[in-house]
C-alpha cells in the first residue's frame, strides 16, 4: 500500500524572482527554463502533515527486509529503531508498509531542503540525462565550477589579494573533508601537530578518527592512530587557559601545531554551544602562534543554524572549512573550503575520483539557492518555536533539561531525579517516539537532538512537541 504524502505546507521560496511553493514529488511536473536559476511552479495539494501508522511496527514488509539486511550488511552499522524507509516528502517518511513518520532527523542533518524536494529532484533529473560522471579532478564541467564559485563567494573569509578569497576541493563525505583539511593544514604550515576537542566527532577514516574524541568505541582496536593529535575539553575558557598556560609551555610547542580543529557547535558530542567568547579567543590564539583554524561545519553548516555557516554567529573568520551533509540535500558530496593563500598545494597533492560529481553538484547548486531564499530564515523561526516548546516541556517534566542550540540544531538532555545524565531513559524515549510515528536521534551521553529538514512547518513543530508531551505524561 502506497500513501500519497502530499504537500507539507513549506514556506514559499523565491528562485529567480518567481515564487515557488514547495510541493510533493508525487503528481509533480517540473519544467526548467533556459535560465539557470528560473524554475516554474509545481502543482501540489495540501494533505498530510503528521504521522499516520497503519500497522504494528515494524510491519511485515519491514521485518522481512530487516531480516535480509542482517544477513548481509556490516554489523558495525548502528540502527536505533526498525525504520525501513521507502520514500520521503518534505519532513515525512513513508516506510515499506505504508506507515508515515514525522522526521526530526533529516537523515542525520542531511536532507536540508526536505526529502525529495522537487526542485532538487528536477536538477538531478536534468543533470543525470546529460552527464553522470567525468572526474572533476582531471577534467572540467559547469556544475562543479558553479558550485565552487558560490562556496568561495559565501565563505566567511577576508578578501584576498589573489582575487578569489577562497578555493574549493570537493569530496564525497564529511570524513573525507576533514582528511583533506588536515592534509592541507600540514602541507601549508609544514608542522605536524594538531589540537582537537574532547566530545568532537569528525569521521571514521584514520585522520578524522584520530581527531575524534567522542566515544572510545570509535577508536578501540584501530590503533595506532595518526600521531601528534592532542585533545582538550571543548567550549570553555578554562580549557583554553589550560592550553595556553600549561600545554604550550610543558609538552605542546605552539610552533609545532599546524591547526586547531573545532566544531562551532559540537554535533555528536551533544549539540553543545561553546561559552561566549570561546571561538573568538580560539581565533586569537591561532593568530598569535600562526596556527590555522579549521572549522568542521559538516553538521552545523548549510543553513542549519539559520546562517550558512554556524561560525558566522560569532563573527569569526576561519582559515579552512569542512562541509558535507546538507550541501546536496542527500546526495554524497563534501568540500574543503580554504583561503586562497592557504590552498596552494601542487597538482597531484590531493584529489579523489568522485568528489564534485556533476549530479551531486547540480543538486548542491539548487540547494544553496533554496537555503538563501527562505530556508535559513525558516530555520531561525522554527528553531525559536522549537526551543520555546522544549522550554515549556522542561518546566513541566523534570527529566528534560532546558534546550540549547541555534536554528534547527537543537538538543535537550534527559536526566534522572538527581539531575544526572540518564541514557537509559533517553533511549526509551527515542523508542517510544518511533512507535508514535516521530523520528528522533540521540547524541552526547544522554541528549536528544532535533535536526529536521529546514522546510519544517510550525504545525509540524507543534505536532512533534505534542507527541513528546503525550509520551512524557506516561513516565513516572
Amino acid at each position: 500500500m502506497s500513501i500519497f504524502l502530499g504537500n507539507y505546507n513549506a514556506p514559499k521560496l523565491i528562485i529567480g524572482n518567481i515564487p515557488t511553493p514547495v510541493g510533493s514529488f508525487h503528481e509533480m511536473t517540473l519544467q526548467i527554463a533556459n535560465s539557470e536559476t528560473t524554475m516554474q511552479t509545481i502543482p501540489h495539494s495540501d494533505r498530510l502533515q503528521e504521522p499516520k501508522l497503519i500497522t504494528s511496527l515494524p510491519g511485515p514488509k519491514a521485518q522481512a527486509l530487516i531480516d535480509r539486511d542482517r544477513a548481509v550488511t556490516s554489523p558495525s552499522y548502528t540502527r536505533d529503531y526498525p525504520l525501513v524507509a521507502k520514500r520521503g516528502d518534505g519532513c515525512l517518511i513513508e516506510d515499506v508498509d505504508g506507515n508515515i513518520f514525522l522526521d526530526m532527523t533529516a537523515g542525520i542533518a542531511v536532507a536540508a531542503t526536505g526529502h525529495a524536494h522537487p526542485q532538487v529532484v528536477g536538477a538531478i533529473n536534468e543533470q543525470s540525462q546529460q552527464l553522470l560522471h567525468m572526474c572533476g579532478a582531471d577534467f572540467y564541467y559547469e556544475p562543479m565550477v558553479q558550485l565552487a564559485e558560490t562556496l568561495a563567494a559565501k565563505a566567511p573569509f577576508p578578501q584576498s589579494d589573489l582575487g578569489s578569497k577562497a578555493r574549493v576541493l570537493f569530496t564525497n563525505s564529511g570524513a573525507e573533508s576533514l582528511e583533506g583539511a588536515l592534509k592541507l593544514a600540514k602541507y601549508h604550515t609544514q608542522r605536524w601537530r594538531v589540537i582537537a576537542f574532547l566530545g568532537g566527532f569528525h569521521g571514521r577514516t584514520y585522520g578524522a578518527m584520530s581527531l575524534t574524541g567522542s566515544k572510545s568505541l570509535q577508536c578501540r582496536g584501530f590503533g595506532p592512530l595518526v600521531p601528534g593529535v592532542t585533545h582538550i575539553p571543548y567550549g570553555t575558557h578554562a580549557s583554553l587557559d589550560y592550553l595556553e598556560q600549561t600545554l604550550f609551555s610543558s609538552m605542546l610547542p605552539p610552533s609545532d601545531v599546524a591547526a586547531i580543529v573545532v566544531e562551532p557547535i559540537q554535533g555528536e558530542g551533544g549539540y553543545l554551544v561553546p561559552d561566549d567568547g570561546f571561538l573568538p579567543r580560539l581565533r586569537d590564539i591561532c593568530d598569535r602562534h600562526k596556527i590555522l583554524l579549521i572549522v568542521d561545519e559538516v553538521q552545523s553548516g548549510m543553513g542549519r543554524t539559520g546562517k550558512l555557516f554556524a561560525i558566522e554567529h560569532w563573527g569569526v573568520m576561519p582559515d579552512i572549512i569542512a562541509v558535507a551533509k546538507g550541501i546536496a540535500s542527500g546526495l554524497p558530496l563534501g568540500a574543503v573550503i580554504a583561503r586562497s593563500e592557504i590552498m596552494t598545494w601542487t597538482p597531484g597533492s590531493h584529489a579523489n575520483t568522485f568528489g564534485g560529481n556533476p549530479v551531486a553538484c547540480a543538486a548542491a547548486n539548487v540547494t544553496l539557492q533554496l537555503l538563501e531564499n527562505g530556508l535559513m530564515e525558516n530555520a531561525q523561526e522554527r528553531g525559536l518555536q522549537l526551543q520555546a516548546g522544549l522550554t515549556e516541556l522542561s518546566s513541566t517534566y523534570g527529566c528534560i533539561s532546558l534546550p540549547r542550540g541555534k536554528g534547527l540544531m537543537v538538543a535537550v538532555d534527559v536526566c534522572d531525579e538527581q539531575d544526572n545524565p540518564d541514557p537509559a531513559t533517553r533511549d526509551r524515549l527515542l523508542q517510544d517516539a518511533f512507535y508514535q510515528g516521530l523520528l528522533l536521534l540521540g547524541c552526547g551521553r544522554a541528549s536528544i537532538r532535533f535536526c529536521p529538514p529546514l522546510v519544517i512547518t510550525s504545525e509540524q513543530i507543534a505536532i512533534s512537541l505534542n507527541i513528546l508531551t503525550e509520551i512524557l505524561k506516561k513516565y513516572p
